[in-house]
């Protein structure tokens, strides 16, 4: 093989090592224009998407805004509603008797059964009587002796008076002294007999009046000595309670008292939650607690059922009068500002108006931006607002004057109120409700 032989064998190698080198560039110049185009439709796709999602948000909010924001209303009712005095009391007994034995002896029956309720004179317990018999024969056995002697005394003055001429004087006068002997020895002995009975009559021990027994103190068979206490007796039906007034609200009181007006009471649980009895206003201490600028007062309560126990701590009201259509709202709807209170009035158009109301202020409360007087969950308006008026009780963080709203359902899924009915509040409101007049 000559040398051109070799060149032209060897040239061709070299030149298919260079297409190699140019397809790599353009194959990279592909790839590179590839990444270029499936970015930009990405960044399209993705501000595409935004543009969308703010459009949509747009559109949601409008509709939200067209529709209203949800709240929960009441109407403003009239109500009969009554003014109360209301005080912590604690319930007393008219009558609590610690009964004690006067005689001393064995213990030989307890008649009661522990928390019973007695009627006066029933058993309570009997002490051993026997000693008492004995000692009773005794004195009666004297009585009879001494009796006996006075009778013939007696008929011995007789004759002597008979035969006054023939008998001396100092004799006659001797036995009538005598008589009178004998008459101060049998009242003495009829004395001892009566004292017996007494102490027979002891023995046996009856309760002093119709109440409710507590627990066993003493046991059958026990020893008692005289003043041993044996059981204690509470009068239960009747039952008073005992409640302190501010001075300031004495006049109002004393002002019904003297119009011959009976006020009526009411008893309730500590929270005011339950009403355990009924009852009226029995009498006035006759000294104010110049310490705590109250004055005592005592009501007296059937007690029937025997929801009050003595020593028990209960709320009580006292019922001063009856305000006649006045303007009742749920206490909820009412905003306090920092000097005013205010509701948010639901127009005819379902746009927010914020009015400035007047509660009722409480007896004793010079502050008429307070809650006001109220019952339970209603509350008297006494300026601001007339019967019949729209109120918002739930939904108000967005609420503001002339907000668009709509009224949820009470109870619906999603409504403002969480599915707490205030709607229907004031229903039972026009019968029930009954604001009470705080005692500070």
């Amino acid at each position: 093989m000559n040398a051109n032989d070799q060149t032209s064998v060897m040239d061709p190698p070299q030149e298919k090592s260079a297409p190699p080198q140019g397809g790599g560039g353009k194959r990279l110049y592909w790839v590179g224009l590839i990444v270029l185009i499936v970015g930009a439709v990405g960044a399209y796709l993705y501000f595409h998407h935004a543009s969308e999602t703010k459009a949509a948000a747009a559109d949601v909010a409008a509709g939200a805004g067209a529709k209203g924001v949800p709240v929960v209303t009441a109407t403003a009712a009239a109500s009969d509603m009554s003014v109360y005095l209301a005080g912590l009391g604690g319930v007393t007994a008219l009558n609590t008797v610690t009964v004690q034995s006067r005689v001393s002896g064995e213990l030989i029956k307890v008649a009661y059964q522990e928390g019973q309720l007695v009627h006066q004179g029933d058993l309570l317990c009997e002490i051993d009587p026997r000693p008492y018999q004995v000692e009773l024969t005794q004195y009666q056995g004297a009585l009879d002796r001494d009796q006996a002697s006075l009778d013939n005394a007696k008929l011995t003055l007789d004759r002597y008076n008979q035969a006054k001429d023939a008998i001396p004087q100092q004799t006659i006068d001797t036995q009538a002294a005598t008589v009178l002997q004998y008459e101060g020895n049998v009242k003495t002995d009829q004395g001892m007999v009566d004292s017996a009975n007494l102490n027979l009559d002891y023995c046996h021990i009856t309760s002093p009046l119709t109440g409710r027994v507590g627990l066993r103190l003493v046991d059958q068979g026990t020893i008692v000595a005289t003043n041993t206490t044996l059981v204690v007796v509470t009068q239960m039906q009747p039952i008073s309670v005992i409640f302190n007034v501010p001075e300031d609200d004495i006049p109002m009181v004393q002002e019904k008292l003297h119009a011959s007006q009976t006020l009526q009471a009411q008893a309730f649980n500590r929270d005011f939650s339950t009403k355990l009895a009924d009852g009226q206003l029995l009498a006035l201490d006759n000294q104010m607690n110049s310490s705590t600028g109250t004055l005592q007062i005592k009501a007296v309560f059937p007690n029937d059922k025997e929801e009050l126990f003595p020593n028990q701590f209960v709320n009580v009201r006292l019922l001063l009068d009856t305000e006649h259509d006045a303007v009742v709202i749920p206490t909820a709807a009412v905003q306090i500002g920092p000097q005013l209170s205010f509701v948010y009035v639901v127009k005819a158009d379902n746009t927010i108006e914020q009015r400035t109301v007047v509660p009722k202020p409480t007896q004793g409360d010079t502050l008429t931006t307070a809650t006001g007087q109220k019952e339970g969950d209603m509350v008297t308006i006494q300026s601001g607002l007339a019967a019949g008026e729209v109120v918002v009780t739930d939904g108000f963080d967005k609420l503001q004057q002339g907000t668009k709203v709509t009224v949820s359902q009470p109870g619906a899924k999603g409504s403002a109120s969480g599915g707490k009915d205030t709607t229907g509040a004031l229903k039972d409101a026009t019968s029930a409700a009954q604001p009470k007049a705080q005692a500070q």
